[in-house]
């Protein structure tokens, strides 16, 4: 059974009660800046075991009475069709798809702002897509000398020519598809609007990584680093609070930064600053929630060494620079951890060696290691993965799930009919298989029934994954990670 370092349903009521004290710190309204993934965080799922991935979206929904949602967009990303490419969407398309989510889910959407907004016929094409669904859109435009211009960005011709976002509720969610959507700007400049009109709002962060009230290399934090090793992105002790309070907390590069800026902004349009620190401008309450710190930090070890995989095999299809490589070597040498401490990686390369083709090892729940190797008939993914359902269903190993004559056939029609020069069947071939046997064979009925215990089980293999094996891996909740070369050349 899965151990359990995170208090899910401490988190959800600590998070929403410390948002309502801190809108009341404010008087009227509170702007809340959304980092990260509103929707689906599996980063915080498997660092902060019992972390649920719509933790955050259930907190938020405790305070649905009380929340509006403002998503933000970049006019510039919407010109040039930027993409999500953890979903293979556009920031446009992805904006539409929040819209839809979060209003089944019962979260009031009142409006989207475009920023940096210059005329750009997407934009206004964009606008028009969304009034036709009934979305209010604003618009934000460039300010010259931004972020340093302070006294023209805190003036009628910086924040005062943008449109004045009309909101009604206490709590505004300003959320957004990507990095650079102008989150901060928008908060901001409704600061100056609402200030103006007489109107007492706050403004306040929500990230959930890093963790500032734990140590700064604890590896829940630098599993943070791993996952943004791409952005250079480097955790940091709050120089700022240090100073204020003479207490030890944790924040990240940008936001230390850019907080003696965000600090004169707020003396622009207060009079004063209400924060001290970057990390006192948080409301994040996850580290009070962490119930077991072992269990969270093995789990985040793991992470950082499938996060370095992930790097690699990038760095390979040229998706990734040599420094985001070594920084990941950084993070694993400041973790002290190497590859050989996830256990499916020695056992699948052991593996792979011993026999000189690529093999797949997966750790069961209760820690058994199953391996699979190549064959004239399956690749080492789809063996690993038909050994690991026998093994759960009790079923004999020398049991034949799916029989020759019945996978031929298939390895005839790829490379007969369908051009593919690879016979070998792939995880999805083979569950396919595996569901038509299951209707006359009780064995391969028992072995289908097994794959929801696959979920959150661990894998590696020593070569190089199809994409759709990784499919199938990602659907099945498998976590994987394999060695960066291709088949061919693994072994030699």
């Amino acid at each position: 059974m899965k151990r359990i370092g995170f208090d899910n349903d401490k988190y959800l009521s600590m998070q929403s009660a410390h948002i309502r004290e801190r809108i009341s710190q404010f008087g009227d309204k509170l702007y809340l800046e959304f980092g990260g993934k509103l929707l689906d965080d599996y980063h915080a799922s498997r660092v902060l075991p019992g972390f649920a991935p719509d933790s955050k979206l259930q907190m938020l929904l405790q305070l649905a009475d009380q929340a509006e949602m403002i998503i933000s967009i970049n006019a510039a990303d919407i010109e040039r069709n930027k993409i999500r490419h953890d979903l293979g969407i556009t920031y446009d398309e992805d904006v539409l798809r929040l819209i839809d989510i979060y209003k089944k889910k019962g979260l009031y959407v009142s409006s989207v702002v475009i920023t940096r907004y210059a005329g750009q016929p997407s934009a206004d094409l964009f606008r028009k897509k969304l009034e036709a669904i009934g979305i209010h859109v604003y618009h934000h435009y460039s300010i010259e000398g931004y972020p340093n211009n302070i006294d023209l960005i805190v003036s009628d011709e910086g924040y005062g020519k943008n449109d004045y976002i009309k909101t009604t509720r206490p709590l505004v969610i300003v959320t957004a598809p990507g990095p650079g959507s102008g989150k901060m700007a928008t908060c901001l400049s409704q600061l100056y609007h609402e200030n103006k009109n007489g109107i007492k709002a706050g403004y306040a962060k929500f990230e959930t990584f890093p963790i500032w009230n734990i140590p700064l290399k604890h590896p829940v934090n630098l599993a943070y680093e791993a996952a943004t090793a791409d952005l250079n992105d480097v955790n940091m002790i709050d120089p700022f609070h240090l100073e204020a309070y003479n207490e030890t907390t944790v924040n990240y590069n940008r936001d230390i930064e850019i907080f003696p800026v965000l600090a004169a902004m707020f003396e622009g349009i207060y009079g004063h600053c209400p924060y001290k620190s970057p990390t006192d401008m948080g409301v994040n309450m996850a580290g009070n929630c962490i119930i077991d710190d072992e269990v969270c930090k093995e789990a985040s070890r793991q992470e950082i060494i499938r996060r370095y995989y992930q790097s690699l095999n990038r760095f390979v299809k040229d998706e990734a620079t040599k420094e985001e490589i070594y920084k990941q070597e950084l993070i694993m040498k400041q973790a002290k951890i190497t590859v050989n401490d996830r256990a499916v990686v020695p056992a699948a390369n052991g593996l792979a060696k011993e026999n000189g083709s690529a093999a797949a090892a997966l750790e069961l729940p209760d820690g058994t290691i199953i391996t699979g190797s190549t064959s004239d008939l399956l690749g080492p993914a789809s063996a690993v993965l038909l050994n690991a359902i026998k093994v759960l269903g009790n079923i004999d190993k020398k049991v034949h799930l799916i029989s020759r004559t019945f996978i031929e056939p298939i390895q005839q029609l790829k490379t007969g009919y369908l051009g593919s020069r690879n016979p070998r069947l792939h995880t999805d071939e083979v569950l396919i298989a595996l569901s038509m046997c299951a209707v006359s064979d009780p064995n391969a009925k028992l072995a289908l029934e097994q794959l929801p215990k696959l979920s959150g089980c661990q894998l590696h293999v020593s070569a190089i994954l199809s994409a759709v094996d990784m499919n199938t891996f990602k659907k099945l909740g498998i976590e994987f990670t394999n060695e960066a070369v291709y088949e061919g050349a693994a072994n030699n």
